[in-house]
């Protein structure tokens, strides 16, 4: 049975979907059987994937309002060698519409649920806010994954997103835990990232990933080809990280 897991942050721009996308990438080539699921309107780790959200037929909106079923919306990553839910703009409207649904939060664990014997991970994108995707996004995953830049705001928002995965821990789904803080586009020249790396590590000890992704160019470049950047330049210092990271994800879920 699959290991699902979200990656989530309430704050934007802190590398949520090429965590998500490359992860994906990194845990395929170690020969995992993956599945990425899109929750994000904007549709960035689909695009990422390879996949063009403007010529989709199914999406993970269809799924969510009931319409389709995992296995009808999902599609190859050509470039990542994983499987994608996608999704693009359509999926803005769904919260709207999921409102009047029953057991809403649950929708998405209902879906998953049907695929999760084959896959190892599943891994969600979430949107930067606590929308009602996210929550069915924390509802249906047995852990959280948080990208977060050693900077001072994104501490702030820390706070907010732990808090937020407490209240969901205690009403919604008592599997939910953090999994672990993944330090990004981390740069060990800055003495600011560095004090903040070692607050984390004293803070929250061995839920800080051991894994550091460092900021990369090259990862940067790689979602306007539509290939993860852990295919699209293997040698650089950002693929070896993800890499890195996705043998570190294998060993942990083995404590889980």
């Amino acid at each position: 049975m699959a290991k699902i897991f979200c990656i989530a942050n309430q704050k934007g721009g802190v590398g949520k979907t090429t965590t998500a996308i490359n992860l994906a990438a990194g845990l395929a080539a170690l020969e995992q059987r993956v599945l990425l699921v899109d929750l994000d309107p904007q549709g960035n780790a689909t695009m990422g994937s390879g996949v063009d959200k403007h010529q989709l037929s199914h999406s993970i909106y269809q799924v969510l309002i009931g319409h389709s079923t995992i296995n009808q919306s999902k599609c190859p990553s050509e470039s990542g060698g994983y499987d994608v839910v996608p999704a693009n703009r359509n999926l803005a409207g769904a919260e709207i519409e999921l409102v009047d649904f029953d057991h809403r939060e649950s929708i998405l664990k209902n879906a998953l649920d049907k695929v999760a014997a084959d896959y190892d991970f599943i891994l969600i994108d979430c949107p930067p806010a606590l929308s009602l995707l996210t929550l069915n996004g924390l509802c249906a995953a047995h852990g959280v994954i948080v990208p977060m830049q050693c900077e001072y705001f994104a501490l702030e928002g820390l706070s907010d997103l732990v808090n937020s995965i407490k209240q969901v821990h205690a009403n919604l789904n008592t599997d939910l835990k953090i999994i672990g803080l993944l330090r990004v586009m981390f740069d060990p020249r800055t003495a600011l990232q560095q004090q903040v790396s070692a607050q984390l590590m004293q803070h929250f000890g061995d839920k800080v990933f051991k894994t550091i992704i460092p900021r990369n160019v090259r990862l940067a470049e790689a979602p306007s080809y539509g290939i993860p950047g852990v295919v699209y330049d293997k040698s650089s210092r950002g693929a070896k990280a993800y890499i890195e990271f996705g043998a570190e994800m294998i060993e942990r879920i083995k404590t889980i």
